[in-house]
């Protein structure tokens, strides 16, 4: 579970983006990143049983994501996110592809999964997938418990127009004009305290496991 004191250096953050104050409290930087880390490890042993694609070479400390913005092409020179990211990619150690992502922000927390915005290839073949087999996809997306969880998959970041090589009549062309094929489901912060926060990820996760194999079958 993260603890209160973990949400609190967070809140503090955000009215103190800087590196006087962060240096300053560097101890509890690094108490919460380890209360993260922690919980990161707990969820890991939960979510091998239910993805086997996970590596089991992945460790908390991996998953969790940098603190430290990239602040070189950013009109935003504030040094630090004020949250912490934890992914959880799916195939090798590595970022992207389809992947499960926890953020830990106070009053912002929420669990995602699916594939963010796919390069080329992948989105060629993700398309394909959808034009050859969209009835698989639906079957996983307009389950009733999946909608109620994570709102219409359609509702996605979509291309305005109709992607190349197919046609505006296509039944499926709403699927197919998406950019992004991933789902959201919010948190409170009561959940994410909670003793049994990491089983409540996992079930959250649970869900989404059949999205991620589809779209990990896509890339194949």
């Amino acid at each position: 579970m993260i603890q209160q004191p973990t949400l609190d250096f967070l809140s503090e953050l955000v009215e103190n983006n800087n590196r006087d104050w962060f240096m300053a409290n560097k101890g509890r930087y690094e108490a919460a990143r380890e209360n993260v880390v922690a919980l990161t490890d707990e969820l890991l042993k939960l979510m091998h049983k239910i993805d086997p694609a996970l590596s089991p070479d992945l460790e908390g400390k991996k998953c969790v994501m940098r603190i430290y913005r990239d602040i070189r092409f950013s009109k935003d020179k504030t040094p630090y996110k004020t949250n912490f990211g934890i992914s959880l990619p799916t195939t090798g150690t590595k970022l992207g592809g389809a992947e499960y992502y926890l953020h830990i922000q106070p009053g912002k927390l929420f669990i995602a999964g699916g594939y963010w915005m796919p390069e080329a290839t992948h989105l060629k073949a993700i398309r394909q997938e959808i034009d050859y087999n969209a009835h698989d996809l639906k079957a996983i997306i307009d389950e009733p418990e999946f909608v109620k969880l994570f709102g219409d998959f359609r509702d996605g970041e979509k291309l305005k127009t109709v992607p190349r090589d197919y046609a505006p009549d296509n039944e499926n062309i709403e699927l197919l004009k998406l950019k992004s094929f991933i789902v959201l489901h919010n948190l409170t912060d009561k959940e994410i305290k909670s003793p049994k926060a990491a089983e409540t990820i996992a079930e959250l996760c649970s869900k989404i496991y059949p999205l991620n194999v589809f779209l990990r079958n896509a890339i194949a």
